[in-house]
């Protein structure tokens, strides 16, 4: 077995990526696919959610049949890419959430990807910073997919943002995540969206994007 790696990045701070990653991961797991995310964010904010899913004594997410799986690993410094390249060996999708700064970790999570999705909010703010993320990607020859994230309803600069988006040269998904409270509320919980209100619109979404990911990887 041989995983796709994916690598979740954003050198803005706020645009959700962890967050995301955790989303994803628990939407992989219940299509079925065996999943292990690698936590090198200095705040580790994902392995404490790991954490809290351990100690609720939540079961492990899986898809039909029992099939699927997911692992949390905290790792940092110059073990990375061993451990990432040890991780694709045994599961589907490897998932590693990077420091949102172009720190030496960062650079060996985008170039150990075969897929760097990039996290903004559609905000002026998010936009300009998100051209340092993608820069990254190019340089290691990586290809990246934009991920429009936390959107709000009705937003009416969401329009003018996905027009702006074709001028950084990189892929935008076609689904995007909405800014709703399931989000959080899920986390809380030790739980993905897709778990925790799986008929509602955030569960929906999650599972666009974590189907139109996986279908670019392929």
């Amino acid at each position: 077995m041989s995983a796709r790696i994916i690598t979740i990045a954003q050198q803005k701070g706020g645009a959700g990526k962890t967050t995301l990653a955790a989303h994803l991961a628990v939407a992989w797991a219940e299509s079925g696919r065996t999943v292990a995310v690698v936590d090198i964010d200095p705040q580790a904010s994902l392995s404490s959610w790991w954490a809290m899913r351990q100690e609720l004594g939540l079961p492990a997410p899986t898809g039909a049949r029992g099939k699927g799986s997911l692992i949390v690993h905290r790792i940092t410094g110059w073990r990375t890419a061993n451990e990432v390249e040890k991780l694709a060996r045994d599961h589907d999708i490897v998932v590693i959430d990077s420091p949102p700064h172009a720190e030496t970790e960062a650079k060996i999570a985008i170039r150990s990807a075969d897929l760097v999705l990039v996290p903004l909010q559609p905000s002026p703010m998010d936009f300009w910073a998100t051209q340092a993320t993608l820069d990254l990607a190019r340089s290691e020859k990586t290809p990246a997919m934009l991920v429009l994230n936390r959107v709000p309803p009705r937003a009416t600069l969401t329009g003018a943002m996905v027009a702006k988006l074709a001028d950084l040269g990189a892929t935008v998904a076609q689904a995007r995540i909405g800014n709703r409270v399931a989000l959080a509320a899920a986390l809380l919980e030790g739980q993905g969206v897709t778990e925790y209100q799986r008929r509602g619109t955030a569960a929906a979404e999650v599972s666009a994007l974590a189907a139109e990911v996986a279908k670019a990887t392929l």
